[in-house]
């Protein structure tokens, strides 16, 4: 039996809340409460009821269910203000009052190509547009899946090198993972005219790429092809499969172009291998896969140390961990942030990835605003396809305090990956900015957004805890403040602005100290 209401699906068999296609991180407790409302939608339930149903009878105190109330509101785009699916009734209990339908059968919880509602459909850009879905892995060895997901990585970052197209971004590409997906409705929703989908297989030192080139808007076939190498000839692969699609879009397209669109390649390709198998590990965006992503990117720097682009990522992972609090020792990660940042652009100070990855690095560690935003500028300027170099650039501007050019930059970053799973980030950064900017009733809408993407983003609870407080709204404020302190309690301001995280927020802190988070 499934749970739907509104654009959310609720699946107990398999533990899993879904919006839209895409599935909704909850904690365990969150989703017990979700389901015990929904099951029980016809009546008010007690508080007493939750606590035996979801505590098993423990002591609880008020603001420890209130807190997991509004974690579970958050995870189904409600609010305290609203209360349009969970609603408080005083000195009675609580109740979902959103329409359930049930839904019973072995079929997905929601079609694979549903979307959300309420969300306008990008248009197109006034330029030739692509998204390159993640390939098939054929190896039929599901550890090989990383290299797969590798070879669509560094095609799109091959592909976003041609400032004449407009390319999006690998994680919004991604979400359709693993999906029976309809090409209209792929266009449609990621805003592109044209869709690369294929299949790698790497077996016995060889690797085979099958490809094709769709029209999302026609779904004409426009270009189809096979290409075969030795594993030694991985990076002449993937050049072959991107001279192909924009030979396809574009005719007059030149082959040498391309050797101007591709980074430094690893001399070791083991090396290569570390790396791609570090990515993933980053794009979990957790404490434990930080800690392996730097492991895989270190080893990788052990094959080949002048592998700039692994230096970059293993040096993002150490700034990350100082920024969250989850550093063990933050002075040794700040110091290999730094050291790895300087690594990598003394081996390639040309390529975009790098330079957007070190532009934010000393941002937050060094502070020397006129290099960082010169780097952040580079690195947009080379490649302005990039969600990875209008999102870093945002942070930077915004570190500098210059936040209306750190929110034309997010909003880009935004277009350029309309469906991203980490546009959490994104969303952080713009209401940090608009916070700044003293606009705080917008800041709460987009600091919403990124919880309702991820519930247990605590830079976003912290941030929506200060602009509460700056209306006044102090109920909200404290409730916001407890549930960050629920999740990191070790947190102090002071900690906060010694980490990097607070430097030109000014009016952010002002407001943390109002909501009541602990000096």
């Amino acid at each position: 039996m499934r749970y739907l209401f509104e654009d959310y699906a609720l699946d107990p068999d398999r533990r899993e809340l879904y919006r839209g296609a895409n599935v909704v991180p909850v904690a365990p407790q969150v989703f017990d409460l979700l389901d015990y409302l929904i099951r029980n939608r016809e009546r008010v339930v007690s508080k007493d009821d939750l606590i035996n149903a979801i505590w098993n009878g423990r002591s609880v105190s008020d603001a420890a269910l209130t807190t997991r109330l509004n974690v579970a509101r958050s995870a189904v785009g409600d609010a305290g203000e609203k209360q349009r699916l969970i609603k408080t009734l005083p000195r009675k209990g609580f109740r979902f009052i959103g329409p359930v339908r049930e839904e019973g059968g072995d079929s997905p919880a929601v079609p694979d190509n549903s979307v959300e509602p309420e969300k306008p459909t990008p248009t197109l850009p006034d330029k030739p547009s692509i998204a390159v879905l993640p390939f098939e892995n054929m190896s039929g060895d599901p550890e090989q899946e990383y290299f797969a997901d590798g070879m669509v990585e560094e095609i799109t970052t091959a592909l976003s090198r041609f400032k004449w197209l407009f390319v999006i971004a690998r994680n919004s590409s991604f979400t359709f993972k693993g999906k029976a997906v309809d090409i209209k409705e792929v266009g449609r929703r990621l805003g592109v005219r044209y869709v690369l989908e294929g299949s790698v297989r790497k077996a016995a030192g060889k690797v085979r790429i099958a490809g094709q080139l769709i029209d999302a808007v026609t779904g004409a076939h426009l270009w189809a092809d096979r290409f075969e190498r030795d594993l030694i000839d991985v990076f002449a692969l993937q050049d072959e499969v991107t001279i192909a699609v924009v030979s396809a879009i574009e005719p007059k397209m030149l082959q040498a172009e391309i050797a101007l669109a591709t980074r430094r390649r690893p001399e070791n390709l083991t090396a290569y291998d570390y790396f791609l198998r570090a990515l993933p590990q980053y794009y979990l965006a957790t404490r434990e896969g930080f800690a392996e992503g730097i492991r895989l990117a270190h080893r990788a720097l052990e094959l080949d140390p002048r592998f700039g682009s692994a230096a970059a990522l293993a040096g993002d992972c150490h700034v990350t961990n100082v920024v969250l609090g989850y550093a063990n020792d933050p002075q040794f990660d700040r110091k290999e942030a730094v050291r790895l940042a300087r690594l990598a652009l003394s081996i390639d100070d040309s390529d975009p990835e790098t330079l957007a990855r070190a532009s934010v690095i000393s941002a937050f560690i060094v502070g020397d605003s006129e290099a960082e935003i010169e780097m952040a500028d580079r690195a947009v300027a080379l490649n302005p396809n990039s969600w990875r170099t209008w999102n870093n650039r945002g942070y930077v501007y915004r570190v500098a305090g210059l936040p209306e050019e750190a929110l034309r930059s997010f909003e880009r970053a935004v277009r350029m990956s309309p469906v991203d799973p980490l546009l959490y980030m994104t969303f952080l950064g713009i209401g940090a900015a608009l916070i700044e900017l003293g606009r705080f009733d917008e800041a709460i809408v987009v600091l919403k957004k990124a919880l309702r993407q991820n519930p247990s983003y605590v830079p976003a609870c912290r941030c929506l805890a200060s602009a509460f407080a700056h209306l006044g709204r102090d109920a909200e404020a404290h409730d916001e403040a407890a549930r960050a302190l629920e999740i990191d309690p070790a947190f102090t301001i002071s900690a906060f602005i010694a980490r990097g995280a607070g430097k030109n927020v000014r009016l952010l802190i002002e407001g943390l100290r109002k909501a009541g988070l602990p000096e």
